[in-house]
Formats: structure tokens, sequence, C-alpha cells
């Protein structure tokens, strides 16, 4: 998991669909792997996303914590 930047792994991902969109025949192995590569960057993405999710809890804690 080096890059858990979530607008690369997007930007990846949609590069591989659209590799699969515009292949006319698809190479079984090379399909293979850029199926696995998209694997790993949703579950990279799915965990940045967490990430991000608990960032937000945190600061809307903070922000209800200053206001009582």
């Amino acid at each position: 998991m080096e890059n858990k930047n979530l607008k690369n792994n997007l930007k990846k991902l949609e590069e591989i669909s659209e590799w699969f969109d515009e292949s006319k025949e698809v190479d079984v192995e090379e399909g293979l792997g850029k199926i696995k590569e998209a694997v790993v960057l949703i579950k990279e993405s799915k965990e940045r996303l967490k990430q991000i999710e608990n960032d937000f809890e945190e600061i809307k804690k903070e922000m209800d914590s200053d206001v009582k």
C-alpha cells in the first residue's frame, strides 16, 4: 500500500476501466493483472475514505465541545 492518495487511486481505476472499455480483445493475463491492481486500489481507497471520515468526526467533536 504505497500510495494512499485517493485522487491518484481514482485516476488509476478510471484508466483501468477505460482499458477494458477500449479493448476489443482482452488479453486474459493482462486483464487479470489489471483486476488485481484494481482490487488493491479499491482497498486502499476504502481505507483512505474511512480515515477521512474519522478525521471529519474528530473535527465535529472538537467543534461540538467548543460550543458547549
